[in-house]
């Protein structure tokens, strides 16, 4: 039987275990995709302990497999997909988890992988990369504007500074000092994260600000901004964004811009910043270098086959 690292229950680490799980069969518009490298998130930990997507409502049911973004192969097909066929390699964001032997995707959101790009880095794509992407095209900002990206050293910020660059923005990344040189090296002036972070920033006057941390450092971050409009989160949820002003960040969940981030990957606008990898049996550890905040960019679990 097909392995899983899954919580059995809302809570901490103590919650997580590994079982067998039967191998799932695809309904109508659905993938079944035999892993290869499922993406690690903040969000993959934060749902263990009972967070919930703007938008989800239904009860989970346990055991839940962690994990939201994938690549692998097509292995069979549900009724009424098109455009794929068994064999094919595809990435896109798993239905029922990541972290498994696997998984299955909805067709419509799931895209062809390039030949040129690796399981390995596909799989980082469909929540981080997709993420920053919907974020910079949604604040719709003119050549030369200032975005201000708070958390910019983790995955989704990573991936915001890189596409904001490549839409002719300038970038403030903040994050902490020990990031400093991983922030510029993407092109963003680094501001150190931590108290008095605001002030530090204000001198740069950003005409946007793309928040990936919430709490107090999204509050500090609108009393920058003039335009509240200009605000989007996609580190705090919807009503307390509301409050400032401002939006979560929209997400687009389609393949075509699945599409457009493996065409910046392959033009060399925006690198995966793959950090670590984690074969299968260790997902735990990998899960614990981003629940600590240790990764710098993107970490991948691969599934040997």
């Amino acid at each position: 039987m097909p392995k899983a690292y899954v919580f059995t229950r809302y809570g901490g680490p103590e919650t997580e275990a590994f079982v067998d799980v039967d191998r799932p069969s695809p309904g109508p518009g659905q993938l079944l995709v035999a892993v290869h490298a499922a993406g690690v998130n903040p969000v993959d930990w934060k749902q263990r302990t009972g967070y919930r997507r703007p938008g989800e409502s239904d009860e989970r049911v346990f055991p839940v497999v962690f994990g939201n973004e994938v690549s692998g192969v097509v292995e069979d097909i549900g009724d009424g997909v098109e455009g794929f066929a068994v064999g094919d390699a595809v990435f896109g964001t798993a239905l029922a988890g990541g972290y498994t032997e696997y998984t299955l995707v909805p067709a419509a959101i799931a895209a062809h992988k390039p030949a040129e790009l690796s399981h390995t880095a596909a799989a980082t794509l469909p929540v981080a990369a997709a993420t920053a992407y919907d974020g910079v095209r949604q604040l719709d900002l003119p050549s030369g504007a200032t975005l201000l990206v708070t958390g910019a050293g983790g995955g989704v910020g990573a991936a915001a500074v890189q596409i904001a660059r490549a839409f002719g923005l300038r970038v403030v990344g903040v994050a902490s000092e020990g990031k400093k040189a991983f922030v510029e090296s993407l092109g963003a002036e680094h501001v150190a994260s931590g108290p008095g972070w605001a002030e530090r920033a204000r001198a740069s006057a950003p005409d946007a600000v793309y928040d990936l941390v919430g709490g107090q450092v999204l509050a500090e971050a609108a009393e920058l901004l003039t335009d509240r409009t200009k605000l989007i989160t996609a580190g705090a949820p919807e009503e307390e964004v509301r409050r400032l002003g401002g939006a979560r960040v929209a997400r687009a969940r389609n393949a075509a811009v699945l599409e457009e981030v493996a065409r910046l990957v392959l033009k060399g606008d925006l690198d995966p910043h793959l950090t670590e990898t984690f074969p299968l049996d260790r997902a735990g550890d990998a899960l614990r270098t981003v629940e600590e905040g240790h990764a710098r960019g993107k970490t991948v679990i691969e599934v040997t086959r």
